[in-house]
């Protein structure tokens, strides 16, 4: 959509005949409106999985919103970013950013860098050792929680700030999940996750590690002990290629080979890999494959699909003549439609990974001994809009090993009665399993998607375990269900809270002391378009990039350094200060400034706060619209008087 549909022109092409600005403005108005001021939620905050309040932790950094103590801007915008995500300095390293899909600024030239400014928080309160804030009361209730990944690590953190105590239980001999086992390092660097795990632990969280929940102890001693239970065990089993000679031992799953890798056994890979799949994972499968190289192979038990099944590890010593490995990416769809991050596919081209797209698997080639020595597959046309099989287009692509990448379920031993059919667990829009009182589940065991989703998804189940311990009803979920800016909890912050109502009769609340007046909140229901702000105002500003390490093919074997550099402070600053602060003021002064009446005044430095940066005066009011013609955020609508 170009710019100029969603710039503001008084005049339009046609318009010849003049008027006086008196007649239009001090005479003619007929109205009867006067500002309101309404919040709505930005996009970036409507598409974030995780629920944050974007537009409030950048609004803290480029410092327009002020701590209202004496700790700095950034430790304030780690508070509140990490009150709906604990890992600000992990998610702004892999989260592929949504919010930046749907950022409004996209319609003036390019999107905020919110990924690289929570990275900076995140970072910064790690160098500061900043830690959780838990002065809840304890309830003496005990939950359970399975699975120690970001989901259900957390669910530990929101449960311990409502005063819970928390047990995690995990399988593994560290914690993580999918964040350490199926996500390479230099992605989401070891140090770094530890630090923000450990930051939750310090709450009081109680950890018990490899117990395999249904094998050594069962769901029905949790669901005993424990007041509530939290099923958060994440989709950890890969899907197998559903063709025939799928079966053959090296065609393995990408969830497979990234936990191998991850858990330092595997240490090369074949000459000839191909990888199917066109999402993160798949992304993360090539480029891993690519840093590994190959070797050839001395000993059957160092064959990568050894490795990978029967739990072994390569020898070092093998490993010391590594040559480049063929990695071959095949896709059903075409390249461009992949859903994998941009910079991920960018990054993996660069670094030597051949992208085939529109190729449908049709078999596995196996030799006599039964491995597979080529994938057999058809063209795709897809230039109808559906997939159609290009007739005799059948060829094999060489290989010795295949690493399926095309979809993940859950290991539900001991949970067999919980399955849906899928692999997967039923949850309720609470998070609850239907029909099991006391019983949860978030992330991927519901739906395979994104680390920040099953973050987002532990917030909801965190007031929804919270409802069910305290025997209350679950309250309706918002249309837009994210973390909000409250401005009755602002005005409180600040201890600018209304007085007490006199419980009296009284006609208009514009001077009254006990009344929030001409604010609405509408971000529970509505999400600000680009076409409700005066996109006009903002000049066009290039992004803040972070200082990216690009890795060419001839270098990537063992090239395990972070791909993304954080930003500098001053940078952060810049690239925050870039948020067009969709649906909320910003304090630019433009509706002071170019109010003809002099009705719109700055609040006394003493009253004011976010969202209270201005007043109307309605005796000088004349509804011309000005104000909101000129609000660059959309935060002034003419609604007041309106009959």
């Amino acid at each position: 959509m170009a710019r100029s549909e969603h710039t503001f022109r008084r005049y339009k092409d046609g318009d010849y005949t003049y008027s006086s600005m008196g007649e239009l403005i001090f005479e003619q108005d007929t109205t009867y409106k006067c500002p309101t001021y309404v919040n709505r939620t930005p996009p970036c905050q409507g598409s974030c999985p995780s629920g944050e309040d974007i537009r409030g932790w950048l609004s803290i950094v480029r410092g327009i919103e002020k701590p209202t103590s004496d700790i700095d801007k950034f430790e304030y915008a780690f508070y509140r970013s990490t009150d709906a995500n604990p890992f600000p300095a992990i998610m702004g390293r892999v989260c592929p950013a949504p919010c930046q899909e749907g950022c409004n600024r996209n319609e003036v030239e390019d999107f905020v860098g919110i990924n690289s400014v929570e990275q900076f928080i995140g970072d910064n309160a790690r160098e500061k050792n900043l830690k959780f804030k838990n002065d809840a009361a304890d309830t003496g209730k005990t939950i359970a929680i399975i699975g120690g990944g970001v989901g259900g690590l957390a669910c530990a953190y929101q449960l311990r700030r409502q005063g819970h105590a928390v047990t995690v239980f995990d399988s593994h001999q560290k914690l993580g999940g999918m964040m350490r086992y199926g996500i390479p390092g230099y992605r989401t660097p070891r140090d770094v996750m530890d630090h923000e795990i450990q930051r939750i632990l310090d709450m009081g969280v109680e950890v018990r590690l490899n117990t395999f929940v249904g094998k050594d102890i069962s769901m029905d001693d949790l669901r005993r002990d424990y007041d509530a239970v939290v099923i958060a065990i994440g989709a950890q089993a890969g899907r197998n290629i559903p063709i025939p000679g799928g079966d053959a031992p090296n065609c393995i799953t990408g969830v497979a080979f990234l936990d191998a890798y991850n858990d330092g056994r595997l240490k090369a890979v074949t000459k000839k890999v191909i990888v199917i799949g066109g999402g993160d994972t798949a992304m993360d499968v090539v480029s891993v494959a690519r840093r590994l190289g190959h070797i050839e192979t001395t000993h059957e038990n160092d064959r990568p699909e050894n490795v990978i099944l029967n739990q072994t590890a390569q020898d070092v010593a093998i490993t010391a003549k590594k040559e480049g490995a063929e990695v071959i990416l095949a896709y059903r769809r075409p390249v461009d439609q992949m859903p994998a991050a941009l910079h991920e596919v960018e990054a993996a081209e660069r670094e030597g990974v051949e992208l085939r797209g529109s190729l449908i698997p049709v078999a596995v080639v196996q030799d006599d001994a039964g491995r597979a020595i080529a994938l057999r597959v058809s063209k795709a046309d897809w230039s109808s809009g559906k997939m159609e099989v290009i007739e005799n287009s059948e060829h094999d692509i060489e290989c010795d090993l295949i690493v399926s990448a095309i979809g993940q379920g859950g290991d539900l031993t001991g949970m067999e009665s919980l399955d849906n059919g899928r692999g997967l667990i039923d949850a309720d829009k609470y998070f609850q399993v239907p029909n099991q009182q006391g019983l949860f589940v978030i992330g991927d065991i519901v739906r395979p998607h994104l680390l920040t989703t099953a973050i987002g998804q532990a917030s909801v189940a965190a007031e929804s375990i919270n409802h069910y311990l305290t025997k209350t009803e679950n309250s309706k979920r918002p249309k837009v269900d994210v973390h909000h800016f409250d401005l009755l909890q602002k005005l409180q912050e600040t201890s600018l809270q209304p007085e007490a109502y006199p419980h009296k009769e009284d006609w208009g609340t514009d001077n009254s002391k006990f009344a929030v007046h001409n604010y609405e909140d509408r971000s529970s229901q509505e999400i600000i378009p680009a076409d409700k702000l005066y996109l006009g105002h903002f000049a066009n500003t290039p992004r803040n990039l972070r200082p990216e390490t690009f890795i060419k093919a001839e270098n990537v074997i063992d090239s395990y350094e972070e791909r993304f550099s954080g930003l500098a402070e001053a940078d952060a600053v810049k690239e925050a200060d870039r948020c067009m602060s969709c649906g909320m003021c910003f304090e630019c002064d433009n509706c002071v400034i170019y109010c003809p009446q002099d009705a719109v005044h700055r609040t006394s430095k003493t009253e004011s706060t976010l969202g209270r940066y201005v007043f109307t005066d309605y005796s000088r009011c004349i509804g011309c619209h000005i104000c909101a013609d000129v609000c660059p955020t959309g935060y002034i609508n003419m609604a007041m008087g309106d009959h």
